[in-house]
């Protein structure tokens, strides 16, 4: 099974996110990681889903079918940046944190919070970075963590630039360009 990553762009209004996350699941497909937020155009989100499976073809095919769904993309293939960001609560005595300290310069985590026996760590890297900063730490013990799930854009000029897929209504609704 491969992992697809399928960028979308989607009009900001109740339920969206809901239909496209049913649709994916009436497929069959498990949702290995979900990025959303706000594209630069205002009324529009953009959201990075990786899924596990040999072809996505068809849930590209259906996602579009959802009148709120301006522009689905595919972008295994294709060069991409991709990010992933973790927080890491770890068991920190005072004897480990020298060595816990070095490692997170390495990486380039941050530590953003220190208790008398815990540390708050934030790393962002790309996906395989990101679990080997977890294999890394993992002996120390991890007594929390929390990912953000992988977001991703394609390098160069082609790109999902959210203003090309919407036209402004006279209220600020965002409008769809049917070509």
């Amino acid at each position: 099974m491969k992992k697809h990553t399928i960028v979308a762009l989607l009009q900001d209004r109740p339920g969206v996110l809901s239909r496209v996350i049913g649709l994916i699941r009436r497929r069959g497909y498990n949702i290995e990681s979900l990025a959303v937020g706000h594209s630069e155009t205002p009324g529009v989100s953009r959201i990075t889903i990786v899924v596990e499976s040999e072809d996505v073809e068809q849930v590209v095919k259906q996602l579009y079918r959802l009148i709120e769904v301006l522009k689905v993309s595919d972008v295994t293939d294709d060069p991409t940046v991709e990010r992933e960001m973790t927080m890491i609560k770890l068991h920190a005595p005072p004897a480990a944190r020298h060595e816990i300290i070095s490692m997170c310069s390495v990486f380039g985590a941050r530590i953003v919070d220190v208790g008398s026996n815990t540390m708050i760590i934030e790393m962002t890297g790309t996906p395989g970075k990101v679990e080997n900063f977890i294999e890394v730490v993992r002996p120390y013990g991890i007594k929390e963590m929390m990912r953000t799930g992988r977001i991703a854009m394609v390098r160069g000029a082609r790109g999902h630039n959210a203003g090309e897929y919407v036209e402004s209504a006279a209220n600020g609704a965002v409008v769809p360009v049917l070509n």
